[in-house]
């Protein structure tokens, strides 16, 4: 099935990656016409090479992903979003496979598996395990709670009805917004899915993310969404 253009939004969230938002953006827009990329505040030409490869640029404090996520979704303007790393991990080749499900209303929001797909980056390190096995038992606890079979819960890349996406309510502001989605996704009755997606290693550079300072905090509100709060579907 060949999706229009106009019926996706792609949100790239981006904080220094000059060396990779280009080739990026440029991706992006064989299937899209509406490239938003949120620009951390960055101290490189982030936000000049962005934009001369056709995004909409974006630019708010460098709280975290979370909160670039939640900022970008008043400027979303198609029917589906689709959310995207600007390092380079994720492949722009994949989109179709991610809102597919949707396009043919099989689902309400789709993140890309890379437990399915595989990944260059997700295992190997002491770091990249307990991240893994943290990630394996929160998605564990998931399942349980919805009666559903997903492989991972932490992915960034992933595709959702604007609509819905609105409904959520989102609050975190880091990267523990990928779980608080799938939760209130889940909360709310809309369908989820997921798809085989391949992980490559960063194009350059290092992550941002620090496990050992953001671990409690994937704890907290995975607890916190998971069994406490009571999802009300947004304006």
């Amino acid at each position: 099935m060949t999706t229009p253009l106009n019926s996706i939004s792609i949100v790239i969230p981006a904080k220094n990656e000059e060396k990779t938002i280009g080739e990026m953006v440029t991706a992006a827009t064989k299937y899209s016409d509406d490239i938003i990329v949120i620009n951390g505040n960055s101290e490189d030409k982030t936000s000049e090479y962005a934009a001369a490869a056709g995004a909409r640029v974006i630019n708010i404090p460098p709280i975290g992903k979370g909160n670039a996520l939640c900022e970008s979704i008043q400027h979303i303007k198609n029917k589906i979003t689709v959310f995207m790393d600007a390092d380079g991990s994720h492949i722009p080749e994949d989109i179709p496979k991610l809102v597919q499900p949707i396009l043919v209303g099989e689902a309400d929001h789709v993140s890309g598996s890379r437990l399915l797909g595989g990944s260059d980056e997700l295992h190997g390190t002491f770091d990249e395990t307990l991240r893994l096995m943290g990630s394996s038992l929160i998605t564990a606890c998931i399942n349980w709670k919805f009666n559903i079979k997903l492989s991972e819960s932490q992915n960034g890349f992933r595709a959702i009805r604007t609509d819905v996406l609105k409904k959520l309510n989102l609050k975190e502001k880091i990267t523990t917004i990928e779980q608080e989605m799938i939760i209130k996704t889940l909360k709310l009755g809309y369908r989820m899915a997921e798809v085989p997606t391949h992980e490559r290693r960063r194009f350059y550079g290092e992550s941002n993310i620090n496990l050992r300072k953001v671990s409690f905090r994937y704890v907290y509100s995975f607890i916190k969404y998971l069994f406490f709060t009571k999802s009300k579907k947004g304006h």
